[in-house]
């Protein structure tokens, strides 16, 4: 996702398990989680479009994050207030710390109340480099272990292969038209 900053400055995502569990009802139906220069202008901003025009309430941050707003708050609430996450895995994900900080709070929340869904869609990129099976992510952590430390990047780590293992959709060879992709998903929302 997009973020104003990726400094240590700005509020980290290790919030107590009694947070996740906050929301009684959900303000939103799927939280996005992506890397911007990505996929933004291309299947992030398509998937979210449609899912608007279905009816489903979609936290993106460009969206609903105002200016003057901490950045880490509002996406920690709007994380645990989401019913269904959707990461995007593509081939520099790994480089933004913020989307790492997300991913971790999202299998933190769900693992911590029932009724919370991850569904991985992996752009580009393969399910094992998304279990650092490959090199794709792991130098990107290495770098973010010099600066976060190794507890972060453990956390981080830890988060993407429990997320490589649940069966998601991937678009590796099918460029941007994500017309079947997003029906599924879509069908999948509304059971």
């Amino acid at each position: 996702m997009k973020r104003k900053t990726d400094s240590p400055d700005v509020a980290t995502t290790s919030a107590s398990a009694d947070d996740c569990d906050l929301s009684s009802g959900a303000e939103f139906e799927v939280f996005l989680n992506f890397r911007g220069p990505d996929t933004r202008l291309s299947f992030a901003d398509c998937l979210y479009h449609s899912l608007v025009r279905a009816g489903i309430r979609v936290f993106r941050d460009f969206e609903e994050i105002r200016t003057g707003e901490v950045i880490g708050d509002k996406l920690l609430q709007a994380i645990e207030s989401s019913k269904i996450y959707v990461p995007i895995f593509s081939r520099d994900y790994a480089s933004c710390t913020w989307c790492l900080r997300e991913l971790a709070h999202m299998v933190e929340c769900s693992s911590k109340e029932n009724g919370k869904v991850i569904l991985p869609i992996f752009y580009y990129v393969n399910p094992d480099d998304v279990k650092l099976k490959t090199r794709l992510y792991l130098d990107d952590l290495k770098q973010h272990e010099k600066k976060f430390g190794c507890d972060d990047v453990r956390q981080w780590k830890n988060a993407l292969t429990e997320v490589a293992r649940i069966n998601g959709w991937g678009l590796k060879d099918k460029g941007y038209d994500c017309g079947f992709e997003i029906c599924f998903l879509l069908f999948f929302l509304g059971n």
